[in-house]
């Protein structure tokens, strides 16, 4: 979860892609590893949700396409179907991705324990490609309730799926507060996990993993591409870094965004030119 919400401003729209984010917001994804619609819900579909989530969700089989996977005027579908849902989900993983798989998450009032922190892909270890969680909060999550904490920057730092359960409290973690309506879409490796609810509300959140079917690469607006802003997003320092090893950070969204962009030159103070460095004709 970004400390900042996001507002999704691009104005390109494709006809069944709904609206594309833009390079500077996508350089933010890469960079922290999660964007975040807040209230991009309407409050009669987020009233809709809490009785459609308390019955739960019917599974979905692992690969199903998006366009099969939930029948036309189904809750899901009309949550997939929003406008600036649509048009991120497009912008990260393309048309048509397929859905991993779906859960109903519950947090009862006063009840429940923190998870540990986490990453969700135990063996995704992708330097090219990556799946996204939509997790979408019907109500008000107030500090109490025990929203989702996230590690910003975390996801391109390997780990198996649990070796992080024993850290607490890094510096600059978000333990997400927000308005009811928000959908946060998550890179597969971001470090997270659920808060205990200490409220006396129960607490609902809906995730669906997607897989892409699509190479990755340009699938957003890209006329902003080479906006200054851009290189200042993906050159971001997250308080949790150590001074040296964060660099390790910087290189590999250096590698990422080449993939994505398919451009081989974008570097971030030359970290992976130098590394990447073979010539092949000796001096004279």
């Amino acid at each position: 979860m970004t400390t900042e919400p996001e507002q999704l401003e691009a104005e390109e729209t494709s006809d069944r892609g709904g609206t594309l984010i833009d390079s500077v917001r996508m350089a933010r994804f890469v960079a922290s590893g999660s964007l975040r619609l807040d209230a991009v819900v309407p409050a009669a579909m987020n009233a809709e949700a809490l009785r459609v989530l308390a019955d739960g969700v019917e599974s979905v089989p692992y690969g199903t396409p998006v366009s099969q996977a939930y029948a036309p005027g189904s809750f899901p579908r009309r949550l997939l179907e929003l406008p600036r849902v649509a048009g991120a989900l497009r912008s990260l993983v393309g048309p048509e991705p397929t859905v991993d798989h779906h859960a109903v998450h519950i947090r009862e009032p006063r009840g429940g324990e923190a998870q540990p922190l986490h990453a969700d892909a135990i063996i995704d270890v992708r330097p090219d490609a990556f799946d996204v969680q939509l997790m979408y909060y019907p109500q008000q999550v107030t500090l109490e309730m025990g929203g989702t904490l996230s590690v910003p920057g975390s996801h391109l730092r390997r780990t198996n799926e649990s070796d992080t359960g024993r850290y607490q409290n890094l510096r600059g973690q978000d333990r997400l507060v927000c308005p009811a309506g928000t959908v946060v879409f998550l890179h597969h490796g971001l470090w997270h996990g659920g808060r205990r609810n200490d409220s006396d509300i129960r607490r609902y959140m809906f995730k669906i993993r997607f897989n892409p079917t699509v190479r990755q690469r340009l699938l957003w607006d890209h006329s902003d591409l080479h906006d200054p802003q851009v290189h200042a997003e993906l050159d971001a320092h997250f308080p949790w870094y150590e001074q040296a090893a964060g660099r390790l950070e910087r290189y590999q969204r250096v590698l990422l965004w080449r993939e994505l962009t398919g451009d081989p030159a974008f570097d971030i103070d030359h970290w992976v030119t130098r590394v990447t460095n073979r010539p092949e004709v000796e001096s004279a």
